[in-house]
């Protein structure tokens, strides 16, 4: 019996399983996906691949390893995750998004010594947690919200600047925004770098 239990697919075991108890119990029950709120941050660095093929390959891996020691070390201070990487992009969650943000504006603070810009996606959603791994749209919106995002901006969504209210953070309104894959169109907001206030003209969002 028990080798023939191995045998059976998972799928097929699950199966019998639901079948077994709705015939005891008369009805199923399906347990939700593990989900979270959280602060998605995804950031990535400005025009990397032609600055790859200006270093070269020895040269470039070496700032990778420093991009990537500089994005930890803000991570760790600010309490975030992280989840993964790919190439020269940093997928990190927070349970707060003002120290999401915070941590979003000291990287690009502590990456420009190294000659680097970065953009920065923060949207705030629901995520399904798959191990070490998260998944939903709330990651892939991370991913658009960035791309909007101009050299060495943190793009919000408008919950993210919601919910950071009373932060002591300024914001300035960048529109709407239609995002691949999301439903409607998304107001977003960028916190500038402090030094560019001046020059701004948009108005300040408080």
């Amino acid at each position: 019996m028990t080798i023939l239990l191995q045998a059976i697919e998972q799928d097929v075991l699950d199966h019998l399983i639901d079948e077994i108890e709705e015939f005891i119990t008369g009805a199923r029950t399906r347990p939700e996906p593990d989900r979270t709120l959280v602060t998605v941050m995804f950031t990535d660095i400005v025009a990397s691949t032609e600055r790859a093929a200006e270093l070269g390959d020895r040269r470039w891996r070496e700032l990778l390893t420093e991009w990537y020691g500089a994005v930890r070390n803000e991570r760790a201070t600010f309490r975030g995750r992280e989840v993964n990487t790919a190439g020269d992009g940093l997928l990190a969650t927070f349970d707060g998004q003002t120290r999401a943000i915070r941590c979003a504006c000291a990287i690009r603070e502590r990456v420009r010594p190294l000659g680097l810009q970065v953009h920065t996606g923060l949207p705030t959603g629901e995520c399904e947690l798959m191990g070490d791994d998260v998944g939903g749209i709330a990651v892939h919106i991370g991913a658009r919200v960035a791309s909007a995002a101009g050299p060495d901006e943190v793009a919000v969504s408008s919950t993210v600047k919601d919910l950071a209210a009373g932060s002591g953070l300024q914001f300035l309104d960048r529109g709407l925004h239609t995002i691949k894959g999301a439903p409607g169109e998304w107001r977003l907001f960028v916190v500038p770098l402090a030094d560019r206030w001046a020059n701004l003209c948009c108005p300040m969002i408080i």
